[in-house]
């Protein structure tokens, strides 16, 4: 990332010019996919970089600009799941040199290869001891960013509060959250928080037609991710457009809707991303009951103006409070076409009324 978003020049300023505003623990808080994280990258590089410019830009030049640029930086770490570690090996794996071809690669074991952990543990927070307590390398700050923090369990949430309590001299915390509710209310309240600004709808559709989007299409892609611009850039390909378009079809087509069905065909997909779409179905049934306005389903609006009289409004705001503690089940599941069938099952039970008529 060479630049910060257009949406994020305020934030910037204020953080970029200013150290008393960072403190020694940032909280950058904020929906996911509109730029948390390479704006924590972003202002990581500014302040290690040693000749930084008038307009506030890192140098690129630099032994510190150098050294982040390979990942190597003596005064940084980055603590991520594991699962993100190694889709960023992937990406790396992937655009190596030719001249590499000739060496000899090895197949690896995967069958005696552990699953991923999709959380940060203990051992990693407690890795960061030495570069906290060691001086700088390059003297200046030492900066630990944790993305997305509320993955850590609760042994590392706990090794990380210590140290946000009593944090050395140019040390500082960059921590990125999708989700500051689900973080320790002491760790929340040993940062800075952050509110990272999301782009308003004519910034987010033109910011995508640069990235080659064009309108129609970036309307309704923006809004199934939720007016995030960076999800919509990611999922922009056919493959998840029409999975998804056919997981609401199927829960939307009440008539020949089967949740048995449907589990065993969605089994094998991305369990969080299917209970959210769920949520994202039942918010606009129950928005549009309620306020006539639809958020995601912008092509949906006759489907649901057909079903919304028929449901029970109160049943339908229970089952969405449901599905947050479905969400976080489905990062864990014993058995994703059970779990799969559980929540669809009970989706069918609610949606009878409007399946009878």
């Amino acid at each position: 990332m060479k630049n910060i978003y257009p949406w994020q020049n305020e934030v910037w300023q204020i953080l970029a010019q200013d150290q008393a505003s960072r403190g020694h623990a940032l909280l950058l808080r904020g929906r996911k996919g509109i730029g948390k994280l390479g704006f924590a990258q972003y202002l990581t590089k500014f302040l290690l970089c040693e000749k930084p410019s008038s307009e506030r830009e890192a140098c690129e030049n630099c032994p510190s600009c150098r050294w982040f640029e390979q990942g190597g930086h003596p005064d940084f770490r980055l603590v991520e799941p594991e699962t993100l570690s190694e889709l960023s090996d992937e990406i790396n794996t992937k655009v190596r040199s030719d001249t590499e071809a000739n060496t000899e690669v090895r197949p690896s074991n995967t069958k005696s290869r552990k699953k991923p952990s999709e959380q940060i543990s203990v051992v990693q927070i407690r890795a960061l001891t030495d570069l906290i307590n060691m001086s700088s390398h390059r003297g200046g700050y030492k900066i630990i960013l944790i993305h997305p923090v509320e993955t850590m369990n609760v042994a590392a949430a706990n090794a990380l509060l210590k140290n946000l309590e009593e944090p050395p001299p140019q040390t500082l915390f960059i921590l990125v959250t999708h989700r500051p509710h689900h973080l320790l209310p002491t760790i929340r309240s040993r940062c800075r928080q952050i509110a990272m600004p999301t782009p308003d709808f004519t910034q987010a559709i033109d910011w995508l037609d640069q990235q080659g989007i064009k309108d129609p299409k970036a309307s309704l892609a923006l809004a199934a991710v939720g007016y995030a611009p960076l999800a919509a850039l990611e999922y922009n390909d056919d493959e998840y457009f029409l999975q998804h378009e056919s997981f609401i079809k199927h829960i939307s087509t009440l008539k020949s809707f089967n949740p048995i069905f449907l589990a065993e065909e969605m089994q094998k997909s991305d369990l969080p991303t299917v209970v959210n779409w769920l949520q994202k179905w039942c918010y606009d049934l129950i928005s549009y009951r309620i306020t006539g306005r639809i958020r995601y389903h912008l092509a949906m609006q006759a489907t649901i103006n057909a079903l919304v009289p028929k449901i029970d409004p109160r049943q339908l705001a229970r089952y969405l409070r449901s599905l947050i503690d479905m969400q976080r089940l489905s990062h864990h599941p014993l058995n994703p076409r059970l779990f799969l069938e559980e929540i669809l099952i009970s989706y069918a039970m609610l949606m009878a009324p409007a399946r009878s008529n």
